[in-house]
């Protein structure tokens, strides 16, 4: 199927995924349309990181059933350099260090993949700068290493910045608020408050509400054990946040 104008930005039809011969995902449909925030929030151990890792191509799990679009066209068998270049991020919940790359490097190196354009250091410092003064972050974050030497909230800041520079279309960020104090918290949600826009679509997974306390989502789905068990609006989040997932655990009756 070609891309298509009209098509929503991120469509999963009954997806499964397993890592090796284990089952993660047991049959999953989600629709994210331009312009909207979506949070999937389960507990841990349901399968959240896995499909965000399955979503942008990550090897070590194999889709054994349904399929994943974006953009209308079916990106299933996709590597993940070529998701990453047609505007999909991942915002890991453990970013790694990479010693000797610069974070302005690794963002030049990124962007002119992304776009096609050849960057030079100090076009892309000045846009890289621009962003760190919307994110409010210290300038000299730009020099440094990639998240070598980082804190946790550093880290999650540093994620945030990528996802301002490389402005993809959808954004699928895993648990991007574990390990952070409330002043990080705060200031990563309202980094993603800023990228959010009506061309761009957001996929926040988490297992806590409290980034949803800064950033509204459109859409809530409860994931347990691979599946989506309940969708609402906003005010599924501080249910969960109330009471927990006990009553959404397979088994369990219909809430």
């Amino acid at each position: 199927m070609s891309t298509t104008s009209s098509a929503p930005l991120l469509t999963i039809e009954g997806l499964h995924a397993s890592a090796g011969k284990v089952e993660i995902i047991k049959g999953l449909d989600l629709v994210v349309e331009r312009g909207q925030i979506h949070a999937l929030m389960g507990p841990n151990g349901s399968g959240k990181s896995t499909l965000a890792n399955v979503l942008l191509g990550h090897p070590g799990y194999t889709v054994t059933a349904g399929s994943i679009r974006y953009r209308g066209e079916d990106i299933t068998e996709w590597s993940p350099d070529k998701r990453g270049r047609t505007g999909m991020f991942l915002g890991f919940q453990y970013p790694e260090e990479i010693p000797g790359v610069s974070v302005v490097n690794f963002l030049r190196s990124a962007l002119s993949s992304r776009t096609g354009v050849e960057y030079t250091i100090l076009e892309l410092r000045l846009r890289v700068m621009d962003a760190m003064r919307e994110l409010g972050m210290d300038p000299s974050f730009a020099d440094r290493y990639l998240n070598e030497g980082f804190s946790g909230g550093e880290r999650k800041r540093n994620e945030i910045l990528q996802l301002a520079v490389l402005e993809p279309e959808l954004a699928i960020l895993d648990e991007t608020d574990s390990g952070l104090d409330i002043d990080a918290l705060r200031t990563v949600a309202e980094g993603v408050q800023r990228v959010a826009n009506p061309e761009n679509g957001i996929l926040i997974i988490t297992h806590y509400q409290r980034m949803l306390d800064y950033i509204t989502p459109d859409v809530v789905h409860v994931f347990v054990d691979g599946r989506i068990v309940a969708t609402g609006g906003a005010e599924l989040a501080a249910e969960i946040e109330a009471d927990g997932y006990d009553a959404y655990r397979v088994g369990a009756a219909t809430p």
